[in-house]
């Protein structure tokens, strides 16, 4: 079942790309379910870009963003793993070392198929 984004969603990604207003993914033209993934994948220019943007981000937001992960709400799987290695050290900096751990495991199982 396809996440609907809620305000609190809607105002992360508005930090992640202030530039963006829209909320059809840029390629597919699809509504965004999921935040990190298009901003990831279609709107950060590269790695460095996509760092910086997830750095605007304050502990209280990667404290709900690592639960939607952890809760399946938020999918991960088409994140390139140098995108992803971002996300789990802003995790273990400002939820925890465990919790950075749980998204790993739950990235490799849904890579793997297993998910």
């Amino acid at each position: 079942m396809a996440r609907e984004l809620d305000e609190k969603d809607f105002a992360i990604l508005r930090k992640l790309a202030p530039e963006y207003s829209g909320v059809l993914c840029p390629e597919s033209g699809h509504e965004f379910h999921s935040i990190l993934p298009p901003v990831s994948n279609h709107i950060a220019e590269d790695e460095e870009d996509f760092a910086e943007r997830v750095g605007r981000l304050s502990d209280e937001d990667w404290g709900y963003l690592t639960d939607q992960i952890l809760s399946g709400r938020e999918d991960l799987g088409c994140m390139p793993e140098e995108d992803i290695e971002t996300i789990l050290v802003r995790i273990r900096e400002a939820v925890s070392e465990e919790a950075a751990e749980r998204v790993q495991r739950l990235y490799h199982l849904s890579g793997c198929g297993l998910l």
